[in-house]
C-alpha cells in the first residue's frame, strides 16, 4: 500500500479492533488488505506493531505509541475534507477583497452587505475604493463593481443596473450666472472637473447623442468624486455628478439640475469576478449578493 495516510488509517482501525478481521469489516475491505497495510508499515518503520497469536493481535509498545500519534494525524486530515468543515472554511472564514467605485463604496456597499457578513461569522470584507478597473491578479481582487463599459473576457461580469449623470449647481450660483440653455452657454459657466486616474487628464462631460464636452477652463479640479460634489454644493461651479451623489441634494433643494434634456444614456453598472475555477464559496456568496442587491433597484443609481 503506497499511500502512507491510507496505511495509517488502516493501522488505526486495526489498533482499535480485536483482530484484523474485525478491522476489515469496519473498513469494508478484505482482511488481506489490513494484513498487507500493517506489514508494509512494519517494514518501513523497522518495528513490529502487533504481537500476533492464535487468539488475536495486541499492540506492541511501539505500536501503541504510533497509534496515539496516528489517530490525531488521520483525524486532522479527515477534518480538512469533511463537507461541513469545508463549507465553514470557505464561507464562514476568510477574506473577500472587493474593488468598488467611491460613490458606491462610501454610501451603499457596506450597508448592503452588512446582513451577509452578520449571517456568516468569520467572513471578512476587504473593500478597496477606486474609479479604475482593478488589477485582479496584482491586487488580489476577488469581486469588483465597475461603472461604464463591460470588463473584458478575463472576467465573469453581470450587468445589474444603470447609473445616470446629471448637470447640477447650487441655487445661489444659478441665481448669479443664470440657467444655461445650451452646451455652448454651459461651457462659459464656472465648471468643476474630475481627473481621470488612468490618464491624468480631465474627464470630458458626456451628453446625449454621444456628444462629449471637454472642460477647458475649470474653476475647480479634483480626483475625488465626493470633493467635486462638495465644491458644487459650495457654489464653486456647475458639475456633472452621478445620480447617487446628486439625488439626495436635489431632493433637499441644495442643488438644482439643468439641461436635463441633454443628459446622456445612463452608464451600465457591472458586478464582476475573476474568470478562475474553482470559485471559493465565500467569493460566490459576495458576488451573488452584490448582483442581487445592485440589481434590486434599492441602490440610488438613477
Amino acid at each position: 500500500m503506497s499511500n502512507r495516510l491510507e496505511a495509517l488509517r488502516v493501522f488505526c482501525a486495526a489498533a482499535d479492533a480485536a483482530n484484523f478481521r474485525e478491522a476489515a469489516i469496519r473498513l469494508s475491505v478484505s482482511p488481506q488488505v489490513v494484513t498487507r497495510a500493517v506489514r508494509e508499515l512494519e517494514d518501513e518503520l523497522g518495528e513490529p506493531l502487533f504481537h500476533r497469536s492464535t487468539r488475536g493481535v495486541q499492540l506492541t509498545d511501539f505500536g501503541r505509541t504510533l497509534a496515539e500519534r496516528a489517530r490525531g494525524a488521520v483525524s486532522g486530515v479527515d477534518a480538512l475534507f469533511h463537507r461541513s468543515d469545508r463549507r465553514a472554511l470557505s464561507q464562514h472564514a476568510g477574506t473577500v477583497r472587493v474593488s468598488v467605485p467611491n460613490v458606491l463604496g462610501r454610501r451603499f456597499i457596506p450597508h448592503a452587505l452588512a446582513p451577509v457578513l452578520a449571517a456568516h461569522p468569520g467572513l471578512v470584507l476587504d473593500m478597496r475604493l477606486s474609479e479604475q478597473m482593478a488589477d485582479a491578479v496584482g491586487q488580489h481582487i476577488d469581486v469588483g463593481v465597475r461603472v461604464g463599459r463591460q470588463p473584458d473576457s478575463r472576467f465573469v461580469a453581470r450587468a445589474v443596473e444603470r447609473m445616470a449623470l446629471k448637470v447640477v449647481a447650487a441655487p445661489a450660483l444659478v441665481a448669479r450666472t443664470g440657467v444655461p440653455r445650451s452646451l455652448d452657454e454651459l461651457q462659459r459657466m464656472p465648471l468643476t472637473a474630475l481627473v481621470d486616474a488612468n490618464s491624468g487628464r480631465l474627464w470630458s462631460w458626456a451628453f446625449s447623442r454621444k456628444r462629449q464636452m471637454p472642460v477647458a477652463t475649470p474653476a475647480f479640479v479634483t480626483d475625488d468624486t465626493d470633493a467635486e460634489c462638495s465644491a458644487v454644493l459650495a457654489g464653486l461651479g456647475f458639475g456633472q455628478l452621478v445620480a447617487p451623489l446628486a439625488d439626495p441634494w436635489l431632493a433637499s433643494g441644495h442643488l438644482v439640475s439643468v439641461l436635463d434634456a441633454e443628459a446622456p444614456e445612463p452608464w451600465p453598472v457591472h458586478v464582476w469576478r475573476a474568470q478562475r475555477t474553482p470559485v471559493p464559496a465565500r467569493v460566490r456568496l459576495v458576488y451573488d449578493a452584490l448582483v442581487r442587491m445592485l440589481g434590486s433597484g434599492t441602490a440610488p443609481l438613477r
